[in-house]
């Protein structure tokens, strides 16, 4: 494989990792401040999407997870999906730290274990090569 065709894979993953789960997180945030959403009524569905519409972390969440989806395509168009999708699964341990930190989360020891076992895993297959099939950028 190319060496500016790895930086820029794992530079793209390294973004994902980042605007995948601060998206959901701050998509989470701002649904917290919102409350619980209950809609009986065509009156009370519209109060409670402009409710929702105009909550800052909401539309920072939807930025956040537009930069994610877009880089995902991007990166998707130059490596394997075999290697991406698990690659981007240390984003668990991401999610975990920020719901911690942003969300005020308590995460169990198992939890805890759990995510350090997925990003174990993640660690195996980053010694893979992103690209394995053929191509114009194939290793």
């Amino acid at each position: 494989m190319k060496p500016h065709l790895r930086v820029k894979t794992y530079f793209a993953i390294l973004l994902m990792i980042l605007f995948g789960p601060l998206g959901n997180v701050m998509l989470g945030k701002g649904m917290k401040r919102v409350g619980e959403v209950s809609v009986h009524s065509p009156a009370q569905i519209f109060h409670t999407l402009v409710t929702i519409f105009s909550t800052t972390a909401i539309w920072m969440g939807i930025t956040f997870l537009i930069t994610f989806f877009l880089t995902y395509m991007l990166v998707l168009s130059w490596a394997d999906y075999t290697f991406v999708q698990p690659s981007t699964s240390i984003s668990y341990g991401m999610v975990a730290l920020l719901s911690h930190f942003l969300l005020r989360e308590v995460i169990s020891p198992v939890r805890w274990l759990g995510v350090l076992i997925i990003c174990l895993g993640v660690l195996i297959v980053s010694w893979t090569p992103p690209r394995t099939t053929g191509g114009p950028n194939a290793a």
